[in-house]
């Protein structure tokens, strides 16, 4: 498998994405998916999913409204309804879906800020049922990604049989398309630009919100879709991990780590790396050496006909980084499939992986995440990497260096030469000499 990466702009010198081949090769992956399952139709809700079969995107405003929704029925073409103008927007600019046959207007209940009796909920019903019955699936049962109560019951109102069809979607998008992959290698290359940046940028005295907005610019700048977040976490908030950045200034000798998500084109990106400010501490330096431990011993193991169980047994117990059980550390040793959304199948961790393991296939793109607490009980490091399983083994698609622990920031000298980048817990210890653990020395 040639994993290629592109320049953002088409041009007639080079056969690049070729968006119509994806729109045809995903409708159809679903409509495999679809065939093997007892379900007459697919009902989405979820933004993802929406564009996964329907190649309709009205922006990222709207992706936690359920407002808009798409069906595939069985043996046919998928109807979209969708918000306001943009459905007249469809009829015009996406062709395949043949303008108002089946790009409609159609609205659900804004979470419930409708009137519950204005008759929202029903009116949904209502065009589901009609779609059902003039396909001659009204029988049979409809699977649904994500729905609202009020409308749930107003499908079983209807006598319509709703079951989970989640799973029907997952199924189709855990194996990417060529060009899928492309798209999720160019969205890594633009993180590795925002690294870059980072890389430069970080230094004492900046603050984690400051390397988020810095992060977002450039991605941006690079014609991304949507920065979805990004992780920045530094000093002793770093252990135990809260997922969320703050305003806190970092810090001399701070250990800081980052996970940036975006989308390009709809693909996703999770891609985590941490880096020292100015010098790192033994702790810091093992506990960085321990993660990539890990990732580098699950990396290896990827590849087809391995499972999800053989990469997440080489990953250390919660209760080996300080935690009582597996629930209580989750996603801190994880994998994740990455795609039009950044967690889907297949998953890897130890609370579930062990006892229901997924079969890794060529074509799957997945991220890989690792982590270790530093032993002075506030440091830490995480990495992540994106994998493409390929025919024999798989493909690193996140490029920024990540083999051994960077030191950012400015390069300190004293008078007679380079000041130290690793260094005894930074300068509250601050002898003329210290020993290996950190006390003066004789």
């Amino acid at each position: 498998m040639a994993i290629r990466t592109f320049g953002p702009n088409a041009v007639d010198w080079e056969q690049r994405i070729d968006l119509a081949r994806l729109r045809d090769e995903r409708l159809n992956r679903l409509n495999d998916s679809l065939e093997r399952t007892s379900l007459g139709a697919l009902l989405a809700f979820d933004f993802s999913n929406i564009r996964y079969f329907t190649s309709t995107h009205i922006g990222t405003w709207a992706m936690d409204k359920l407002i808009r929704f798409a069906l595939l029925p069985r043996h046919q073409e998928p109807i979209s309804w969708d918000f306001g103008s943009a459905a007249k927007h469809h009829q015009l600019y996406n062709p395949w879906l043949d303008g108002e046959k089946r790009a409609r207007a159609g609205i659900s209940t804004l979470r419930g800020a409708f009137h519950p009796d204005a008759g929202i909920a029903e009116e949904v019903a209502t065009k589901i049922a009609n779609e059902l019955r003039e396909h001659g699936l009204a029988d049979e049962p409809l699977g649904v990604d994500l729905i609202e109560l009020p409308i749930l019951k107003a499908l079983q109102n209807k006598g319509i049989d709703v079951v989970d069809g989640q799973q029907t979607f997952l199924e189709a998008r855990a194996i990417k398309t060529a060009d899928e992959i492309s798209l999720l290698a160019q969205a890594a290359a633009m993180v590795d630009a925002a690294y870059e940046e980072l890389y430069t940028f970080l230094r004492p005295g900046v603050r984690e919100n400051e390397c988020v907005g810095l992060v977002s610019k450039v991605l941006y700048d690079l014609g991304s879709e949507y920065v979805e977040g990004v992780n920045a976490i530094s000093g002793e908030r770093c252990s135990p991990h809260p997922h969320v950045y703050s305003d806190r200034l970092i810090r001399p000798g701070d250990p800081a780590f980052f996970d940036i998500l975006h989308s390009h084109l709809g693909y996703r990106t999770c891609y985590y790396r941490t880096f020292a400010v100015g010098s790192a501490s033994p702790a810091q330096r093992d506990a960085y050496k321990r993660c990539r431990d890990y990732m580098d011993e699950s990396i290896a193991l990827v590849k087809p006909g391995a499972t999800t169980a053989d990469i997440v047994n080489v990953w250390p117990r919660a209760e080996e980084f300080g935690f009582p059980h597996e629930e209580a550390a989750f996603a801190l040793q994880y994998g994740h499939g990455v795609g039009l959304a950044i967690w889907e199948k297949p998953i890897f961790s130890r609370l579930v992986s062990l006892d229901y393991p997924e079969i890794l296939q060529e074509g799957m793109v997945f991220a890989l995440e690792t982590y270790w607490p530093g032993a002075d009980g506030w440091s830490a490091a995480r990495i992540e990497e994106e994998v493409v399983v390929t025919a024999d083994g798989c493909e690193v698609i996140t490029k920024f260096p990540a083999e051994e622990l960077l030191v950012a920031g400015r390069k300190y000298w004293t008078a007679t030469g380079p000041l130290a980048a690793t260094r005894e817990s930074q300068s509250h210890l601050n002898t003329t000499r210290t020993s290996g653990n950190g006390h003066a020395a004789d």
